[in-house]
């Protein structure tokens, strides 16, 4: 029968003399060489303990392109935890938000690992950290120790839901939207629900609720100001703000930060492609401020369902990203093949929207031996409702 107190007992064994050691001896443990240091070690370390050393070293390293390798090296992870966790570049963004609202102390539920505590006491705001599970509360209260922080986090393993957080100015919910199948796409489905979530934002001055990106508009409440935020191009999540903006819709891109408010403008219009094709950040067609992003680039789309913005002017713009637009043909991979070879590209970037062909495979068919000096970008897309194929490459800026 397993012993339910099995992992706690593992991680806290990490925290002693002997596991902390064990830690210094196997950081920055290649894969391939882990079998020969386990061996090693065990002739003096509890296996159970080894195991748990080496497998922390693993996390740790995955968590370095989140958390900084400084800070990872010090810190504590679950493999839950490093894969939800909040990126520290978008954590200390939404702190730096809190800190200019005023906040001085927050409720984080559903505190996880710590990551967005973590941001938020390096802000200067006060944190009680609260997950239900034990090892995650206790992987928290080691990070804030690790970290220096234990004077602004106070770490509670509870449930949230029975958590009274009318002492503090400001509430963050990040529901787990992972279950025993994957992930979770109707809100609802959240645990907790994105509705409870919401009922214990509007009992706070201020709050902000960590959502999928992919949340459907429609399933935005009236109260909440809707943040969608990028880092390096890359959607991470959508926020909802309460006490800020209700209605309003923005997209944030990291680093930056770079952040585009709705006005509510008109789609633009459809127009021939142009010289210039310019592909928006993910978060603004994520937010459906591709109309805002386009306002100053003189141009209009390709197709009235495809986010592709054309111009004949290259104008700079930190929400999309300009291509310059060489050929135009329908689809067809043979055309594509002997253009390529004609303008001897030896290595192909594929992109696509609106078209059902998947990159790779058109990858492999139109370059099958490549061995040009060049480079190229194909837009697998739609203009005017017709499959058509945009050949280019990224535009200087002007």
């Amino acid at each position: 029968m397993t012993d339910p107190l099995a992992p706690l007992n593992s991680f806290a064994a990490l925290l002693t003399d002997e596991g902390r050691a064990l830690l210094e001896e196997v950081r920055g443990t290649a894969p391939a060489d882990e079998l020969a240091v386990a061996t090693r070690l065990r002739r003096d370390h509890p296996a159970a303990l080894v195991s748990a050393a080496l497998g922390q070293a693993r996390l740790r390293q995955r968590a370095a392109a989140k958390f900084g390798a400084a800070d990872a090296d010090r810190m504590f992870f679950t493999p839950n935890g490093v894969e939800q966790s909040t990126r520290a570049s978008v954590a200390a963004h939404r702190a730096a938000r809190f800190a200019e609202l005023g906040v001085t102390s927050l409720a984080d539920l559903c505190c996880g690992i710590g990551g967005d505590a973590i941001a938020l006491a390096r802000a200067g705001i006060r944190v009680l950290a609260v997950d239900r599970d034990p090892v995650t509360a206790a992987v928290a209260r080691a990070n804030a120790e690790a970290l220096g922080l234990t004077g602004l986090i106070e770490v509670r393993e509870a449930d949230v839901t029975e958590v009274d957080t009318s002492a503090y100015d400001a509430v963050f919910v990040d529901p787990a939207r992972r279950g025993g199948r994957g992930r979770i796409f109707d809100p609802e489905s959240y645990s907790p629900s994105l509705s409870w979530a919401v009922r214990a934002a509007l009992k706070a001055p201020h709050a902000a609720l960590k959502v999928a990106p992919g949340i459907p508009h429609e399933a935005v409440p009236p109260q909440a100001e809707a943040e969608w935020i990028s880092d390096g191009g890359d959607v991470k999540e959508a926020v909802l703000w309460f006490g800020t903006e209700p209605g309003l819709v923005r997209a944030t891109l990291l680093p930056g930060p770079h952040t585009l408010r709705g006005r509510g403008l008109p789609d633009p219009p459809v127009r021939p492609v142009g010289r210039y094709l310019y592909e928006p950040d993910g978060a603004v067609i994520r937010s459906h401020l591709v109309a805002e992003a386009a306002a100053g680039l003189d141009g209009g789309l390709i197709d009235e369902t495809i986010a592709y913005v054309t111009s004949d002017a290259l104008r700079p713009t930190p929400y999309a990203t300009a291509y310059e637009i060489t050929d135009r043909l329908p689809f067809n991979v043979k055309k594509l093949k002997a253009l390529l070879r004609e303008r001897e590209v030896g290595a192909l970037t594929v992109k696509k929207r609106g078209s059902a062909v998947e990159p790779e495979e058109l990858r492999r068919k139109a370059l099958p031996r490549p061995c040009g000096r060049n480079t190229a970008t194909v837009f697998l897309t739609r203009v005017a409702g017709a499959p058509t194929m945009l050949l280019g490459h990224p535009a200087d800026r002007p």
